[in-house]
């Protein structure tokens, strides 16, 4: 998402390392992570939330999804400050039935409310094989594999959905209709984590966005301009396309909203409010579903732990067609975490800005920044 008109501007930096040729810094995490903190606490979140959030957000961008990290940063802190996200939630069990719930997260920062509806699928998953969670009356999700990765992370195979407001149009379709709507499922552990996150439409928002701060060119296929026809120019995207070729993208979209949205007996996609659009003093009213499978409870944690090995290790081994390597999914973001904690995370100009004036407003030292060559990805 683009930083709200309030955060922008072009205030010179604290930490008097700012390079006008650079496209992108590395910042020490912790400094950031510290931050974070202390701006989501001057909101009035508490300290475990705060921690939540700030860790959510530091993890993502060093995993190299700089999209759903620290740029989303100011935008939380604006929907603190007009009341769109409650920032002492009473998040509460609705109605439940065995390994099944439904959550409302009253309003809360949907890093908060999901995370709080995976740990709640988990318990039930423990229990009884499966834990199926629904979250109500939530905000933005940030990125989707954070809490699919609460439930991997006990030992679980975790699916996280969320619904989105419109951004996507149909297939054949000319005006948005859909959110990004996106999947994520994470199993395992270390080198052997499996961790897929993705949209339902080509590319998200952020990345459109990013283009245009760049100055640089959409790719054929990513989004559509006013009239439904394709366009490279950021600057004229006024719709995203799904994930395609056909009609498959738009499908799984509508999956996500029906398994959101549909069970939460919440506002479908087109009726949501944009992050950056909604009124002060109510929450976005967003859904999420949580899915948890014990593998104990099915062909055995061992059997399932040494079938996932096997998949991640055959699947890497595949002999590649055009000399790059096979992936397994997560194994890119895995590589940018560990670089990351080397030289540390990599963050836009804008979010570098935007944490140089958080620190300054709370009397915190600004994050120490290295910049990246021009040239660097």
């Amino acid at each position: 998402m683009s930083l709200p008109e309030k955060e922008k501007g072009t205030s010179g930096p604290a930490s008097g390392a700012r390079d006008p040729g650079a496209s992108a810094y590395l910042v020490d995490a912790d400094a950031a992570r510290a931050v974070a903190v202390c701006a989501l606490g001057a909101h009035g979140v508490d300290d475990e939330s705060c921690a939540l959030v700030a860790d959510a957000l530091v993890e993502t961008s060093a995993r190299g999804i700089g999209t759903h990290g620290l740029r989303l940063l100011p935008g939380y802190l604006d929907d603190l400050a007009r009341r769109i996200a409650n920032p002492a939630p009473r998040i509460a069990v609705v109605r439940e039935n065995g390994p099944s719930a439904l959550l409302d997260a009253d309003a809360a920062l949907g890093v908060v409310a999901g995370t709080a509806g995976a740990w709640e699928a988990v318990r039930r998953a423990a229990r009884f094989g499966v834990g199926a969670v629904v979250v109500r009356n939530s905000n933005h999700f940030a990125a989707a594999s954070i809490h699919s990765r609460v439930m991997s992370r006990a030992g679980m195979a975790g699916w996280a959905m969320t619904s989105a407001s419109a951004r996507v149009a149909p297939f054949h379709g000319r005006d948005p209709l859909l959110g990004t709507n996106p999947v994520s499922v994470a199993a395992g552990a270390g080198d052997h984590e499996f961790v897929l996150d993705m949209a339902t439409s080509q590319v998200c928002l952020g990345t459109v966005r990013e283009r245009g701060r760049r100055g640089r060119p959409l790719d054929p296929g990513w989004a559509t301009d006013g009239r439904g026809h394709a366009t490279l120019d950021p600057d004229r995207a006024a719709a995203l396309s799904p994930l395609g070729p056909g009609h498959k993208g738009q499908g799984l979209g509508m999956v996500v909203a029906l398994m959101t949205a549909g069970l939460a007996d919440a506002p479908l996609d087109w009726e949501l409010d944009h992050i950056e659009q909604a009124g002060p003093g109510g929450g976005r009213r967003v859904a999420h579903f949580l899915l948890c499978l014990d593998p104990a409870f099915f062909g055995g944690r061992d059997a399932f732990d040494g079938r996932l090995r096997d998949l991640v290790d055959t699947t890497r081994a595949a002999p590649p067609a055009d000399g790059s390597a096979v992936l397994s999914p997560g194994d890119p973001e895995r590589h940018s975490e560990r670089a990351a904690a080397r030289s540390g995370i990599t963050l836009d100009v804008e979010t570098t800005r935007a944490l140089e004036r958080l620190a300054r407003r709370h009397g915190l030292p600004a994050p120490t920044l290295r910049p990246l060559p021009r040239h660097a990805p």
